[in-house]
């Protein structure tokens, strides 16, 4: 009971958005962004107790809130809404019932050494048909970010994280690590509201241009 309990808003999410895409006639971008960590998985906790699953879904509702202020929005749908952890088999099962055209990771980064800074993007390590694709946009993502908030660049590297490996053979599938927490400046920006905007919209004007390209 207490299982179905937990996963009881992702099913209601997957019903809905089934519903909608069934109903669904415009060729709209169909995004997925997964919104790491969640509930009793805190992810990584930075200074002054900052927690990654608090930062990562507050640049995911951004993204969502500047979104509807496009004039042509995007077709966003995240992983979770709200403080809840959600099983990596159902983050990927729904990009792949949606059919997304990019299912992207947002998570933040923690590191023993107090100094390490930047962003990071990942891509699978497997081989499939859209793997150059994410490679591009993973690479079109960091660009943008690392102009407009000015962090250090760590690259484009490859995982065989789950969530990756469940998607890659479907859409183009990448995995950001928004700066380390555990870094005294790069913890205090992503705290402040007016940044977490500025990274919100770096991310959703480059997912927009990727995309049509």
């Amino acid at each position: 009971m207490k299982k179905w309990l937990k996963n009881v808003s992702f099913l209601i999410l997957l019903l809905k958005t089934c519903f909608i895409f069934g109903q669904e006639t415009s060729a709209q971008k169909r995004i997925i962004i997964d919104v790491g960590h969640g509930g009793k998985d805190a992810g990584a906790i930075g200074i002054n107790g900052i927690q990654e699953k608090d930062v990562v879904l507050d640049i995911a509702n951004e993204i969502l809130r500047l979104n509807n202020d496009l004039e042509k929005p995007l077709d966003i749908y995240l992983t979770r809404y709200s403080d809840t952890l959600i099983s990596l088999s159902d983050r990927t099962k729904l990009a792949k019932v949606l059919k997304a055209d990019l299912f992207m990771s947002l998570h933040c980064n923690n590191s023993d050494n107090l100094d390490a800074r930047g962003i990071e993007v990942y891509a699978s390590r497997k081989q499939k048909e859209f793997s150059k694709a994410s490679v591009f946009i993973g690479y079109q993502i960091e660009r943008a970010l690392c102009e407009a908030i000015g962090y250090e660049s760590r690259g484009i590297k490859f995982a065989n994280f789950k969530v990756l490996r469940e998607t890659i053979g479907f859409m183009p599938s990448v995995l950001l690590e928004l700066g380390f927490l555990s870094n005294q400046d790069e913890g205090s920006y992503i705290s402040d509201k007016n940044n977490i905007e500025r990274i919100a919209l770096s991310i959703l004007l480059s997912i927009q241009k990727s995309i049509e390209l």
